[in-house]
């Protein structure tokens, strides 16, 4: 099936429930749907429209990961943890929005999405793990709220095209190699 609507009889998405799903175009997740599991749609190399529901509280480990032609993802405000790996080298991820409701942002969650150019990381989010944006080889432009308190080791490390980076007043440590090869 290219199209699926996540129907709202659906309250989760439990591990490995669509990976693999090549042919995969596109998905509409329900309001309903409170969690999407580990590795849910690992590897949908077709899939390049998703539409998360305002329902989703938690983006499990890997999710998205290897979702190479997803081009916009936005994740809306119910969204509190986004898992490590979430996006793993979703290289042609070109528009992100976070929502205002996310604290954590695990490890290697957007690690080589090579494309997306800026971020804007919402206030919300009081820590970023590590390699969280490592690899990032396309992004220029970086904005990290007075929220964030910890920024882990690598987070942006190898994001060799960033020439602007905020850093919010609410930093208490910034980790080894954070920015490394920058």
């Amino acid at each position: 099936r290219e199209h699926y609507t996540i129907p709202s009889s659906v309250s989760s998405i439990g591990p490995n429930a669509f990976a693999l799903c090549t042919n995969l175009l596109s998905v509409i997740i329900s309001e309903s749907v409170k969690s999407l599991g580990a590795d849910a749609f690992r590897a949908c190399s077709g899939l390049t429209n998703l539409s998360i529901g305002t329902g989703v509280t938690n983006i499990g480990t890997a999710a998205f990961y290897y979702c190479a032609r997803l081009t916009s993802v936005t994740i809306p405000p119910s969204v509190v943890n986004i898992g490590s790996q979430a996006f793993y080298q979703c290289i042609g991820l070109k528009n992100l929005t976070i929502g205002n409701s996310v604290t954590n942002i695990g490890d290697s969650a957007f690690q080589l999405c090579t494309n997306l150019p800026s971020l804007t990381i919402p206030d919300s989010v009081s820590r970023i793990e590590n390699s969280a944006f490592a690899s990032c080889s396309g992004l220029t432009k970086v904005t990290i709220p007075d929220g964030v308190r910890n920024i882990g080791n690598e987070v942006f490390s190898n994001c060799r095209k960033l020439v602007s980076v905020t850093i919010g007043n609410g930093v208490r440590s910034i980790s080894a190699n954070a920015f490394q090869s920058c």
